[in-house]
């Protein structure tokens, strides 16, 4: 599906491609930092609530190392996009393993405050995590092309503070927030702990010990 201006040629949502099967492969299993973050080990696999799942590469990620994932997402572009995305790697017969992986990915189309405050009979989610779009720093590096692009179409999660609040009522065990490196916290409630890489920190809000099996 195309977007509109010169930024980036046509984005789709892509679990069958060489980037997707590589990280599937080769991407480091739990040592990942985002695995270490959500806190899955051995057999501690969380269930896993995706607020902001955008074209769904955290959530295959997490869905590849065994967690169930319920991925959250209000833009109508990108709801069409994952749904497209995930129909067409279930119907791999060629590639069960695939299709094992994006069977654990279940799509909400909905407006992520909705699903919070509308759905008090769904389980609770082990570990909520949120990687909420922000206005990029005049001293950032530029972003790569196709983020560019698809900023354009999300634009910026405005409401990301009032977000992690509702999360931190709605998660069992922790709630992740990605950020870049050097990006400020969100909103007033510090993070327990964080993992930091080159580009990209994991802060870490430790609401109860995680079980050595889920």
């Amino acid at each position: 599906m195309p977007l509109i201006g010169n930024l980036h040629g046509p984005i789709r949502c892509d679990f069958e491609g060489t980037v997707a099967t590589h990280r599937r492969k080769y991407g480091g299993g739990n040592g990942q930092d985002i695995a270490k973050a959500i806190g899955i080990s051995g057999k501690c696999k969380p269930r896993v609530l995706d607020l902001t799942a955008g074209l769904g590469r955290d959530a295959f990620v997490l869905a590849t190392l065994g967690c169930q994932v319920t991925l959250v997402e209000r833009n109508p572009v990108v709801q069409e996009l994952l749904k497209d995305g995930l129909a067409r790697a279930l119907s791999l017969t060629d590639n069960p393993e695939l299709a094992t992986i994006v069977a654990r990915m279940e799509l909400v189309a909905l407006e992520a405050q909705c699903y919070l405050n509308g759905n008090a009979n769904i389980p609770q989610p082990d570990v909520i995590y949120l990687d909420p779009m922000y206005p990029e720093s005049r001293k950032s590096a530029k972003v790569k092309k196709e983020m560019q692009a698809f900023k354009t179409l999300v634009g910026d999660d405005h409401d990301a503070d009032h977000l992690l609040d509702l999360a931190l009522g709605a998660a069992r065990y922790r709630v992740v927030v990605k950020r870049a490196r050097k990006a400020p916290q969100l909103g007033n409630a510090a993070p327990h702990f964080f993992l930091s890489g080159k580009s990209t920190r994991y802060d870490i809000y430790a609401l109860q010990k995680l079980p050595l099996e889920l």
